[in-house]
């Protein structure tokens, strides 16, 4: 008898045992924030003299990344994904187009407008080193992303709007590829997100008044992380 009660009380806690290892095996192979939306405010950093922003310029930012996990209970993970951003300008800069090239020159303090803007869209690929402190279970926890962001512009335009009328065509004067680095930090369902762009807005050909437009974007906001 004795032999069987303990065969059998061995038997259970290797079914114990097993149980607790798959579970654990389950919980190690949860993902974090596969999905991302994002709202920024975008200034205009090192500005032409005389160039102002005026107006709320807006950024919309929204894709997928690949939570890649680094570590076994997963709280450093690499993330690689694919976006998309529409960021908008507004300032006094104003871009004309004469025989298929653009002009710019600064609108001056008398003058009267709606708005004035330079609009890009974005095809993003954004890299990540991810540290959070979160587990299988828990969804409310801290995380800290810190990495670069790549970018392609899909399209760009200008648009000027008066009492008078409005000018709006597609501005190829943007750089085509854009990079910079980015940061993300919060707690559960709110977090901050900083973008400091790492080269110009526009080429390197592009002047007002005889400067280079050696412009460069500051994007900050909110980011929603979503499974």
């Amino acid at each position: 008898m004795r032999p069987l009660l303990t065969g059998m009380f061995l038997l259970l806690m290797l079914g114990s045992v097993i149980r607790a290892q798959e579970s654990v095996q389950e919980d190690d192979r949860y993902l974090e924030d596969q999905f991302y939306i994002g709202i920024t405010y975008n200034f205009l950093l090192q500005q032409p003299d005389g160039v102002k922003q005026r107006s709320l310029s807006y950024g919309l930012q929204a894709g997928f990344i690949k939570d890649i996990p680094l570590t076994r209970y997963r709280t450093t993970a690499l993330g690689v994904g694919l976006g998309y951003g529409v960021y908008s300008y507004y300032s006094n800069l104003l871009a004309t187009e004469t025989g298929g090239s653009s002009n710019y020159s600064v609108i001056g303090e008398g003058t009267d407008f709606t708005r004035n803007k330079v609009e890009a869209h974005m095809l993003e690929l954004p890299v990540e080193f991810r540290w959070r402190n979160s587990t299988a279970s828990e969804y409310k926890f801290w995380r800290i992303y810190t990495g670069i962001k790549l970018a392609y512009v899909v399209g760009a335009r200008s648009k000027f709007v008066s009492d008078t009328g409005s000018i709006t065509f597609t501005n190829t004067d943007l750089s085509k590829f854009q990079y910079g680095l980015t940061f993300n930090m919060g707690w559960n369902t709110f977090n901050i997100h900083a973008y400091y762009a790492l080269n110009d807005l526009f080429n390197d050909t592009v002047q007002v008044n005889g400067e280079n437009i050696a412009m460069r974007p500051l994007r900050l906001g909110l980011i929603f992380y979503i499974l």
